[in-house]
C-alpha cells in the first residue's frame, strides 16, 4: 500500500531563495542526480511566483495588512511537499494524478483557515523522481489584538502550535485525500520512525528507495551554521556652552581643541582602516561564492570525463576515481582555508570596532568632565554656557564631526568666489 506524504519545512529569509533556485528550476546546471532536463518542461504551476521568493515576500508584505516582529533570523515562509510513492502515481495516471494535487493545493488553503493570498508558490516537478508538489506559503495565523480587533499575524511558532501540531497535519491531510477517492494509507507516525525531523531533499529519497526504513533511522539534521557580518554605528553628542571666556581660558581650550582634532584624525584614520578589512571580507565571500561556482562547473567537467573514460578503458577507472578525489579534496581544503581566514578577519574587525567605540565613548566623556572642572575651578557659572560662548567667539566647534561639515562647506563656498 502507498502512503499519503506531506512534510513541512520551515525557512529564513537567507535559506528561501535556494529552495527558489531548485524549485524555479533556475539553475543551469543541476547537481542534483536525479533531475531528468529532458522532462522539465512537464513541470507545471498551480500558482506560480513572478519573482525571486524574497522579493515576492516583500510585495506581500507591501500589499498585505500584516504584523509580526521579524527579525533577520525569523521563519517568513514554509515550504510543504506533497507526494506518494511511484507505484501510486503509475496506477492512477496523468489525469488523477494532476486532481491529487489540485486537492493538496485546496486543502492547504482550508487548512486553519490559511487563505490562498498567502500562498506565494506551487509547483508540480515531474522531472525528479516520484511526481511531487513544492509549496511555499507564508505561516498567517488569524488572531484579536489586546483590542478585540481582528487581525493577520506572521508567526511560524502559533501555526505550529503544540508538540502534535504535525501529527494533526498529517491526520487532517490524510482525511482530505482519502475523501477524495485516493486510495492511500496515512503516513508513519514519528514514534514509528524514530525521526524527529528530516529535510524535503530527504523525503525525496524516501519516495525513492525501498530501504525506507533505514534511511529514517540514519538521517540526522544537520542545522547550516551561516556567519553574519553588523554594521558600524557611532553615537553623536551634541554640546552647547557658557556666556563669557575668561581671557586665561582660552589659551588652554585653544591647546585642547588642537589635541581633539588629532585625535578627530586618529579616528578617521580608525574608521578607514576598518572600511578596508570589511571590503576584503567582501572579497573573500565573492571568492568563496566563485569557488562555489567553479565546483559546480568541476562537478560537469568530473561528469564528461567519467563518460570518455569509460569509452576508451575500464582499466582507466581506477585512475579517474583518484583524480576525483584528489579534486575534491582540493576544493574542500580551499574552502576550509577561506572559510578559516574570512572568520578570522571578520572576529579582528568586531574586535577593533568595540575597540574605537570605547575610545569614542571616553573622549567624549573626558572632554565632559574637562570642561565641568574648568568651570568649577575658575568659578564661570554653567558648563554648557560656556561651551556656547566659546563657539561663538571663536568660531570653531568641540564636536569634531560638526566642525569638519564646516569646514568643508567654507572650501566650497570659497571655490564658488
Amino acid at each position: 500500500m502507498s502512503y499519503a506524504i506531506v512534510r513541512n519545512e520551515k525557512l529564513t529569509r537567507a535559506e528561501i531563495n535556494g529552495k527558489g533556485t531548485h524549485n524555479d528550476r533556475r539553475a543551469k546546471n543541476h547537481t542534483n542526480k536525479d533531475i531528468d532536463p529532458t522532462r522539465t518542461h512537464l513541470n507545471y504551476y498551480i500558482k506560480k511566483n513572478e519573482l525571486t521568493y524574497t522579493k515576492e515576500f516583500d510585495k506581500y508584505l507591501k500589499n498585505n495588512n500584516v504584523q509580526g516582529h521579524l527579525r533577520s533570523n525569523s521563519i517568513i515562509m514554509c515550504q510543504m511537499v506533497f507526494t506518494s510513492d511511484q507505484t501510486f502515481f503509475d496506477k492512477i495516471g496523468e489525469k488523477e494524478t494532476k486532481r491529487y494535487f489540485d486537492e493538496c493545493y485546496k486543502f492547504i488553503c482550508d487548512y486553519k483557515n490559511l487563505g490562498e493570498k498567502n500562498i506565494i508558490s506551487a509547483v508540480v516537478h515531474l522531472d525528479e523522481g516520484a511526481p511531487h508538489l513544492h509549496l511555499m506559503f507564508v505561516p498567517v495565523v488569524h488572531i484579536k489584538d489586546k483590542d478585540g480587533n481582528n487581525i493577520d499575524k506572521i508567526c511560524s511558532k502559533d501555526f505550529w502550535k503544540g508538540r502534535d501540531s504535525y501529527r494533526k497535519l498529517q491526520d487532517a491531510y490524510f482525511k482530505h485525500v482519502q475523501s477524495k477517492g485516493f486510495d492511500l494509507e496515512r503516513g508513519m507516525f514519528v514514534e514509528d520512525t524514530n525521526r524527529k525531523h528530516y529535510t524535503v531533499e530527504e523525503y525525496k529519497k524516501i519516495t525513492n528507495y525501498e530501504n525506507t526504513k533505514k534511511i529514517l533511522n540514519e538521517i540526522k539534521l544537520e542545522l547550516p551554521d551561516t556567519p553574519d557580518i553588523t554594521d558600524i554605528k557611532i553615537n553623536r553628542l551634541s554640546k552647547k556652552r557658557d556666556e563669557k571666556i575668561l581671557e586665561e581660558i582660552i589659551r588652554p581650550k585653544d591647546y585642547l581643541i588642537k589635541e581633539l582634532y588629532k585625535d578627530n584624525l586618529s579616528l578617521h584614520k580608525e574608521l578607514s582602516k576598518q572600511s578596508k578589512v570589511i571590503d576584503e571580507a567582501e572579497k573573500y565571500q565573492k571568492e568563496r561564492d566563485k569557488i562555489l561556482a567553479d565546483n559546480e562547473e568541476l562537478h560537469n567537467t568530473v561528469k564528461h570525463l567519467e563518460h570518455e573514460y569509460k569509452l576508451k578503458n575500464n582499466n582507466l577507472d581506477f585512475d579517474f576515481r583518484n583524480r576525483k578525489r584528489e579534486l575534491e579534496e582540493e576544493f574542500e581544503e580551499r574552502t576550509f582555508n577561506l572559510e578559516y581566514e574570512y572568520k578570522g578577519k571578520y572576529h579582528k574587525l568586531e574586535k577593533e570596532n568595540n575597540h574605537l567605540h570605547k575610545i569614542i565613548d571616553k573622549f567624549y566623556f573626558a572632554i565632559d568632565k574637562f570642561i565641568e572642572w574648568i568651570c568649577q575651578k575658575f568659578s564661570l557659572g554653567d558648563s554648557k554656557e560656556l561651551v556656547n560662548n566659546f563657539e561663538k567667539d571663536t568660531n570653531i566647534s568641540l564636536d569634531p564631526e560638526l566642525q569638519i561639515k564646516k569646514e568643508e562647506i567654507e572650501k566650497e563656498w570659497d571655490l564658488e568666489l
